[in-house]
């Protein structure tokens, strides 16, 4: 008897044994919108809450195969890339997804919260320039959107904006903001797309952390896509979603 296909957010990306990111983190937030994951996993890690202690890598061609299965099993409706690894796997992932008609968000993920590299240097370029393009949006931190545009962190809402603009710009797709490391009272996630102008969406600064804050907002922004909601509405949707999730936590830090 053939499967029912059900809608699907295929997730891309390494585990957490922790369980406070990666996977783990993705799977729960796409199952808190109603869909099913399917996955392709392209790091194993071992770590717990503060430190990251060992990473195996996939090997790229191992991690397209997961990829190209998940599409021949399911109706994958979204997807989203968190962790890659190398810049072989970099190349896979965009040679699996190029000539595809599904939404990608991509959290490009270059080290942990605890320091660690996760994404060599050589393979930044190869994210921006191969990948970033074919991705409907890309959710870099403060850190990492300094680097795919060759500046330092930015210390403001506006400086931020500036280095968004040039990302976006260049990959030409959206890029959003996202404000949990800059200071202030409010967090504000501020979304730029080419050609279009800036939307800020607010929410007050809760003094509470949880690891996997990044994970949460790009699988959440991918189910939402899955769903058949706008862009615009989408980030709205997973901004009101970690928020409701910090304010639940029962952790005191700083966000990751």
């Amino acid at each position: 008897m053939a499967l029912r296909r059900e809608p699907h957010v295929l997730v891309v990306g390494g585990s957490d044994s922790s369980g406070g990111a990666g996977i783990a983190r993705d799977i729960e937030t796409v199952s808190a919108f109603g869909l099913r994951s399917c996955l392709a996993i392209t790091a194993v890690t071992v770590q717990t809450h503060s430190a990251v202690e060992h990473v195996k890598l996939v090997p790229s061609e191992l991690v397209a195969a997961q990829m190209r299965a998940a599409f021949a099993a399911n109706d994958v409706a979204a997807v989203k890339i968190g962790m890659i690894g190398t810049s072989a796997a970099v190349e896979a992932v965009g040679a699996v997804l190029v000539n595809r008609q599904v939404p990608v968000v991509l959290d490009p993920v270059l080290a942990s919260t605890s320091g660690r590299n996760l994404l060599p240097d050589d393979a930044i370029n190869m994210l921006r320039h191969d990948l970033m393009p074919i991705c409907r949006l890309v959710t870099p931190n403060l850190v990492e959107l300094a680097a795919f545009t060759g500046s330092s962190p930015a210390a403001d809402e506006e400086g931020a904006c500036r280095q968004a603009e040039e990302l976006s710009r260049t990959v030409r797709t959206a890029v959003l903001v996202k404000g949990g490391h800059v200071q202030g009272t409010r967090c504000v996630d501020v979304l730029l797309q080419p050609n279009q102008p800036a939307v800020r969406f607010e929410a007050p600064r809760l003094p509470r952390g949880m690891r996997g804050t990044g994970c949460m907002m790009a699988s959440a922004v991918a189910a939402s896509l899955a769903l058949g909601a706008s862009l615009k509405a989408s980030v709205r949707q997973a901004k009101q979603h970690v928020f409701d999730a910090l304010a639940g936590s029962k952790d005191i830090g700083p966000i990751s």
